[in-house]
């Protein structure tokens, strides 16, 4: 065990993924989370190409494939119900429309910090409220007025990251809108669904369900064209408002579900958005997942990103010998083309839903590219063994 103590803000996937290696590397980590505990539920996420590749180097295989939605795969409806298409979870070899690998947020961070949490220091109900850097460290004061110091300092904390803003500036700056809005909840499973996610879009518009591993409930799904950049500030009735508003007419099956919006739990409701930036550290401080990439729901690829993101960061961390500035440049330069692919296919993925025109026959030329972009996507970069060990023996170092 080295000495180096690392400081993680946020506990969803990234934050634990990246424990799980940095503590690997020997380093002593600890994450803090603002909510009171992991929040569960949440949207279903997929892992694909190269991001399975890092779960199994973690030796979570069997714990996430336990844990999957076990969804056969997906009907597109049109407004009466009939099937217009048909995607398998086996479709190119489980990396295609539905992932083999799918499962919900939360249930993955859970899987995450079972994994972790026996080697890893975990504050619930705290963030960093300030922090100074100086060149041996990082001295941090938490909302709960402990103070503490580190050597580094790596925010997980999601597309509204506030370590970013603290350190890096306002929000603005990095985060751009893509003129979608995404709504997600669960309702009880009166549809009748059975292994198959059932989607329907028309008009730039889209509602769906979605199973889940407890046959009585379903998650609902709904997008929207939208300007409105402030949607996550507003409160949820309004957000509520919006959502009925925004989605009335559209057929299917979409009254019925929007008569459980103020039953639901777990509403949830936001701008379709991506982080750009032009580096992803300042000093002792770096940014991983969606806190500095993030390429949207819409790419398929945000799991994928935060995985494949916190096994490089902290590899070439510690292969640097814990020293940021050699560390995040050799991150920011492995991760770089992946992220700008899965970027690329998150405002694709917008721009298809939004059309109002039915979209064109592709030409070779474009469809060749189209299909070196899906590579670089899924295929991801390379991933160095960083001196880890034998990865056909599962979590061995």
């Amino acid at each position: 065990m080295s000495d180096v103590k690392i400081l993680v803000q946020g506990a969803s996937i990234a934050g634990p993924a990246a424990a799980h290696w940095l503590t690997r590397h020997g380093a002593a980590v600890t994450v803090v989370e603002r909510t009171p505990g992991l929040r569960p539920g949440g949207q279903a996420v997929d892992a694909r190409g190269v991001s399975k590749e890092v779960i199994r180097r973690m030796g979570l295989d069997a714990a996430v494939r336990a844990a999957c939605t076990d969804t056969a795969g997906a009907h597109q409806v049109d407004a009466d119900g009939n099937i217009l298409e048909t995607y398998r979870a086996d479709d190119h070899g489980g990396d295609g429309y539905i992932a083999e690998i799918e499962i919900l947020r939360g249930d993955l961070a859970q899987v995450l910090y079972d994994d972790t949490r026996d080697r890893v220091e975990y504050l619930f109900g705290d963030s960093i409220a300030e922090l100074g850097q100086d060149g041996e460290g990082v001295d941090v004061t938490f909302a709960s007025g402990s103070r503490r110091r580190f050597d580094l300092v790596i925010g997980a904390d999601g597309i509204h990251s506030a370590l970013r803003a603290q350190v890096f500036g306002p929000r603005e700056r990095f985060v751009r809108h893509l003129g979608l809005v995404l709504a997600y909840f669960s309702v009880p499973n009166e549809f009748g669904l059975d292994r198959w996610m059932i989607d329907h879009q028309e008009g730039g518009r889209s509602a769906g369900l979605r199973p889940i591993r407890d046959a009585s409930t379903a998650i609902a799904m709904f997008s929207f064209p939208a300007g409105d950049s402030d949607v996550f500030t507003r409160e949820p009735a309004a957000q509520k408002a919006l959502l009925r508003e925004r989605m009335a007419g559209f057929g299917w099956e979409t009254d019925r579900i929007l008569a459980h919006l103020d039953d639901t739990p777990d509403f949830y409701l936001d701008q379709v958005a991506q982080v750009v930036m032009d580096r992803w550290w300042e000093a002792r401080v770096g940014l991983l997942g969606d806190a500095g990439y993030s390429a949207s729901p819409m790419s398929g690829g945000g799991t994928g990103l935060a995985l494949v993101g916190a096994y490089l960061l902290a590899g070439e961390l510690a292969s640097a010998g814990w020293d940021p500035e050699t560390g995040f440049a050799g991150y920011t330069d492995r991760m770089r083309d992946y992220v700008e692919a899965n970027q690329e296919m998150g405002r694709q993925h917008v721009l298809s839903l939004t059309s109002s025109e039915p979209p064109a026959e592709p030409s070779p030329e474009e469809m060749t590219a189209f299909m070196a972009l899906i590579e670089r996507a899924v295929g991801g970069p390379a991933l160095p063994d960083y001196g880890l060990g034998d990865f056909s023996v599962p979590g061995t170092a």
